[in-house]
């Protein structure tokens, strides 16, 4: 008897790819369909994924009664009225994030979901990496004392406006989210206050670079810094990626460089080093905690909920907003913006895909 998870995904570009991967090596997913409007990618789905039934329009998979699951991987502009669907159709949902393209609508995405017993989560994939999981249970011990400082860094070269932040908003939004999000989970309460500073980097209209510093309910204090400036055209690129967590009596740190994290403990009774493969964006874990939670029919505390990536969404717009009600300095030329643009069309590779950043 075939026990796969009947699955259809909808939307087949970067992240789509990474799902599709790694739902085909688990053996836990039988995808009958991809959906994408895109000819050339449904060409290209055809030869990855040779035996599922390839289609452009969506509203097959939501009328397929044996469908259970389906993967919400278009922008997130498609998304509130997916999960409409899907909720109407009697679909378990896993999303990227945002899950909608503004707040108002991330929010009624939230209400949706939550007035239904279907089981539904969001790729907020720091939450399930190994170093983050490490941390956690090493504070959980007691081994710094009190949480007091969240210090949370992430500037790679990455994305450039214009290049696909249209619905997911800028580079603060769409990757700092993420951030957002993981601060939250560390300190365990709900953001308090805040203070941003941005700047305009090669005299774009938005910050592409912001710090953003403030405080939990629990006293908590936490800065977080996100941008993608950090030497877009260096001869050879890097990066600076970091958490750094102070409590009363020791601290934990992680850095990585997308190939291995290093993580650092420094408590009262141990002090480990511990160096792993940074594991991306940790979709297999994903998927499977969600087919474990479809199987039991119990929730894994693990999956983030469409209520954390809408929390996580709308404080990062508060904190973008923020930084713009401040003085923003212009540095740079558009011209330089130009010629990253050409070297980052340069660096693609087959699929359309940036390398490494």
């Amino acid at each position: 008897m075939n026990t796969r998870i009947k699955t259809g995904l909808i939307g087949l570009g970067r992240m789509g790819r990474f799902y599709l991967e790694e739902m085909q090596k688990s053996g836990e997913w039988d995808i009958r369909y991809i959906c994408d409007v895109n000819p050339g990618i449904r060409a290209l789905a055809g030869e990855l994924s040779p035996g599922s039934r390839i289609i452009e329009d969506e509203q097959v998979i939501f009328e397929d009664p044996e469908i259970e699951v389906v993967g919400l991987f278009t922008l997130a502009d498609s998304r509130l009225e997916q999960i409409r669907k899907a909720v109407h159709y009697g679909k378990h949902i896993i999303s990227e994030k945002p899950i909608a393209d503004t707040v108002e609508r991330e929010w009624e995405a939230v209400r949706l979901s939550e007035s239904s017993p279907l089981l539904s989560t969001v790729n907020l994939y720091l939450r399930n990496s190994w170093y983050h999981q490490c941390m956690k249970h090493y504070i959980e011990q007691g081994e710094i004392g009190e949480l007091a400082i969240l210090r949370i860094c992430h500037m790679t070269p990455g994305l450039v406006p214009g290049e696909g932040h249209e619905h997911e908003g800028p580079a603060f939004h769409d990757c700092g989210m993420h951030y957002v999000d993981i601060a939250r989970w560390y300190a365990g309460c709900e953001y308090k206050s805040w203070h941003s500073q941005g700047i305009n980097m090669w005299n774009y209209k938005d910050p592409w670079w912001i710090q953003c510093h403030g405080t939990f309910d629990n006293g908590v204090v936490f800065d977080i810094t996100q941008g993608f400036v950090y030497g877009q055209l260096s001869k050879d690129q890097t990066h600076n990626s970091y958490v750094d967590i102070i409590g009363t009596k020791g601290i934990v740190r992680m850095s990585h460089d997308f190939k291995t994290a290093v993580v650092d403990l420094h408590g009262v009774n141990q002090t480990q080093r511990i160096e792993k493969p940074f594991g991306g964006k940790n979709i297999d874990r994903l998927c499977r905690l969600f087919a474990e939670s479809l199987r039991s029919g119990v929730r894994h505390p693990l999956l983030p909920r469409l209520r954390d990536s809408a929390i996580a969404s709308e404080y990062a717009w508060k904190f973008f907003l923020d930084a713009k009600e401040h003085e923003l300095p212009s540095i740079g030329k558009v011209q330089t913006l130009e010629r990253i643009r050409e070297r980052r069309r340069n660096m693609k590779n087959g699929y359309g895909l940036i390398k490494r950043f």
